[in-house]
């Protein structure tokens, strides 16, 4: 009894100040007076019980249809949905929110593109690893990728000839992974060829996926645990498997004379050149950083792709038209060229609505307002506010993109004027970054979705040469419909919102 009574007074002292420091950051910030809920005003505890629940882009849009342009997530972080914010925070060159730092793979030693916070040095790292993200040279590697996807459509014409349900959802990631390993350095990870997620790496990698989004707002925690160096050296680590391969292919390269002009050459010839400017940890880094993330991106695109049309018939019917008919004039080949789905402008309008209304990446894009404040739409911020915004909460605006904006419709891109849906189309391929003009928006049709500013995503050309190809052959070539129509398909948010379990028929469509 003695014992407690003498810890009374410290207990009280304790709870004491966690009280007045909770009041100090609801009431006594400069963004005080910024709505949102009352336990992000005074601890990030708020942001990871959206994580768990699995749906933060939702909620926030909720809270700016409630609040208006600025909604407080955290005690020092605003959401803004403001149209300004795309080009006064992810066009302007200031440094990244620092949760991004979790990004670095395998362990705070390999600053990569996307967990590199100072503007200057992403830009100095991204000139050199650009070289290999140029749309020729990707084109140079189309017969290798027309293997994978040869390899993908093998697998599919078992299911059609057993009938049995196929998962999806898993095949057009292993198409994903291997497919991203093939163009990076010439060896994928054999997931479509084994037909297996090889080592758990995937499944690993998406148990890692809530632990990531959390501990974002806990790094110092994290580069104690998962994200110390001591784990890479023993190899012990969840997705040991995609580390390894890395290493490998980059020590094969290094003995190979024989070698193909892919990313990872790319980017040793840079070193090579460059010996003063480029480590080669970086090289690692962006290997990793790319096949770690790149992988899930992608294949949580083409998902959505798939399931909104299987669940929007009209809107298949009409792309497989479309399809039929350049068939017919001879102007698609067996495995669908780049060049030849670029000529489909149905097919590109349902990938260009796909990408707003199904953005990968779910979570708010952070930035730290640089020194002398920043205004948006009258609104000062003073400097060191976290200012985020998030894709899907831009891509809901009315103002924007219609009164339908909640809906799926391809038909929006068709129209005449489309510049200001364009300028705020936000797709973030989150292991790829790039330099773009800081004047204006973006000009070309498909540049606009891949990010912004100096964050902007070399990586859109490889994505958009993969999702073309794979969209235009598979639709051709098969029926594909849902076991339970009713069935809706399920995913969470962990920074990328790859859905899973919506399990289908398919079949071979009468030529």
């Amino acid at each position: 009894m003695a014992l407690i009574y003498s810890w009374g007074p410290w207990a009280l002292a304790l709870l004491s100040a966690v009280v007045a420091r909770a009041i100090f950051r609801r009431y006594w910030t400069s963004i005080g007076d910024v709505p949102g809920p009352l336990l992000a005003s005074f601890s990030s505890l708020w942001q990871v019980m959206q994580i768990l629940k699995g749906h933060t882009e939702l909620e926030t849009i909720r809270l700016h249809r409630q609040h208006g342009y600025f909604v407080r997530i955290a005690p020092n972080e605003v959401s803004v949905s403001h149209p300004d914010a795309v080009r006064q925070l992810l066009h302007a060159q200031i440094a990244k929110g620092p949760w991004y730092a979790i990004l670095s793979l395998p362990d705070y030693r390999y600053v990569n593109q996307m967990s590199e916070l100072d503007p200057q040095q992403h830009i100095r790292k991204q000139r050199n690893i650009a070289s290999g993200y140029a749309l020729s040279n990707i084109i140079q590697h189309e017969p290798h990728f027309d293997a994978i996807l040869r390899l993908l459509t093998a697998r599919l014409n078992g299911f059609c000839k057993s009938a049995d349900p196929v998962e999806l959802d898993r095949w057009f990631t292993f198409f994903a992974f291997d497919a991203v390993g093939e163009v990076i350095f010439s060896k994928s990870f054999g997931f479509l060829e084994q037909g297996k997620d090889v080592r758990d790496a995937i499944a690993n990698q998406r148990l890692l996926a809530p632990y990531a989004a959390i501990m974002g707002y806990y790094c110092w925690f994290h580069n104690l645990t998962l994200g110390n160096p001591l784990l890479s050296r023993l190899g012990i680590q969840p997705s040991s498997h995609i580390f390894d391969t890395c290493i490998a292919a980059i020590d094969a390269r290094k003995k190979n004379p024989a070698k193909r002009n892919d990313m990872m050459q790319k980017w040793l010839d840079t070193r090579t050149k460059y010996p003063d400017r480029m480590e080669e940890v970086e090289i690692f880094a962006t290997a990793v950083g790319t096949l770690g993330a790149g992988g899930d991106t992608v294949s949580a695109t083409i998902q959505a792709l798939f399931y909104l049309l299987i669940r929007h018939p009209g809107y298949m019917i009409r792309l497989q038209a479309e399809l039929d008919v350049a068939q017919a004039r001879g102007e698609l080949s067996l495995i669908v060229q780049y060049s030849e789905a670029q000529r489909l402008p149905f097919l590109q309008a349902c990938i260009k609505e796909t990408y707003r209304f199904h953005t990968a990446v779910g979570l708010g894009l952070p930035r730290v307002v640089p020194t002398g404040g920043i205004t948006i739409n009258g609104r000062f911020f003073a400097e060191g506010t976290v200012l985020s915004v998030n894709p899907w909460v831009i891509h809901r605006n009315p103002n924007l993109f219609g009164k339908d904006c909640d809906n799926f419709n391809p038909d929006r891109w068709l129209q005449k004027e489309t510049d200001q849906m364009n300028a705020f189309l936000i797709h973030v391929c989150i292991p790829f970054f790039s330099l773009i003009p800081s004047k204006g928006f973006l000009v070309t049709i498909f540049l606009s979705q891949w990010g912004a500013g100096y964050n902007a995503c070399p990586g859109r050309n490889f994505a958009q040469f993969e999702i073309s190809k794979l969209a235009a052959t598979l639709f051709r070539d098969y029926d594909i419909e849902q076991i339970n129509p009713k069935q809706e398909w399920t995913w969470n948010n962990h920074f990328i919102c790859v859905p899973y379990g919506w399990p289908c028929r398919i079949r071979h469509r009468s030529k």
